[in-house]
């Protein structure tokens, strides 16, 4: 069942273009949307989210369009949304701060809306931390929080922009499992720059690359995108071929085969990378 379309979605801000007449249909279950700095995967969210509104083209969620006020309305109910810098008040405590936006997210009932505060900190597992202020939060706590307020109300679309930034290992975990739980029912989107996010989490990827999608497709598929083109060697290649050093002293290849070099197993990120071209391959080094 297909969540969102997204038909020919265009922005542009000034002379630059963001979004290059997007097309994409997301269903049930768990994508990942990756891509360098200035893709458009923040714009794309936002405009699904629909805090953004684009300057041509159109998106249906639920069968809806965000471009009807009274739509736009229901749409806004069945979301939950993470911004990459949410505004979380300092001041608020966590359990202050969530009551504010199921206020917010019409969970009017006193009980009801206590009921859910209680239930999004315990999923992110902050409820030890529920009386204590933004402000005296790490900032892996601070996403926690973010997560929890996008998960009020038990949305059916959850759009994430960079949800793992600044959490350790453990709450990395914490979150993967969360997601996956959450993608068994419902539409996740997220954005992230970590390819192991993708590979641990998401049934599908969505490349973005100047403001045009450039892949779209499974994980495997996306590595494949390398196959045959990734070499290791024990001496660096010669010339201005893309490499470097891992953690066994062989050097890793992406590009054609030095001297030497035994093929290696694509993953995930050597796929990536290949797509976006040498630039891309180069910034790994």
């Amino acid at each position: 069942m297909t969540t969102v379309t997204v038909s020919g979605l265009a922005k542009h801000y000034g002379s630059t273009t963001a979004l290059a007449a997007v097309d994409l249909a997301i269903g049930v279950g768990v994508t990942g949307l990756l891509g360098p700095n200035g893709a458009g995967k923040s714009t794309l969210l936002r405009c699904l989210a629909t805090a953004l509104a684009a300057d041509s083209g159109s998106v249906r969620m639920f069968g809806l369009d965000p471009a009807v006020p009274a739509d736009r309305t229901e749409i806004r109910r069945r979301i939950g949304y993470l911004p990459q810098n949410p505004g979380l008040y300092p001041n608020f405590t966590a359990y202050d701060l969530l009551d504010y936006v199921a206020v917010l997210k019409e969970i009017t009932d006193t009980r009801q809306r206590r009921a859910e505060v209680r239930r999004v900190l315990a999923e992110v597992e902050l409820t030890d931390r529920a009386q204590t202020r933004v402000r005296r939060l790490s900032g892996g706590m601070r996403q926690r929080l973010g997560l929890a307020q996008a998960l009020l109300g038990d949305p059916d679309l959850v759009i994430l922009d960079e949800p793992t930034v600044g959490l350790d290992p453990e709450q990395r975990m914490l979150f993967r499992a969360l997601i996956s739980r959450l993608g068994e029912q419902r539409t996740v989107l997220l954005s992230t720059h970590q390819t192991e996010d993708v590979g641990a989490l998401c049934e599908r990827v969505v490349v973005m690359n100047g403001g045009r999608v450039v892949f779209e497709g499974r994980p495997r598929d996306l590595a494949g995108v390398a196959e045959g083109r990734v070499w290791l060697s024990a001496a660096p290649p010669e010339g201005s071929a893309a490499y470097w050093r891992n953690a066994d002293g062989l050097y890793r290849t992406i590009g054609d085969a030095p001297a030497g070099a035994e093929a290696a197993r694509p993953g995930i990120e050597d796929g990536y990378l290949m797509l976006l071209g040498r630039t891309a391959v180069e910034v790994a080094r």
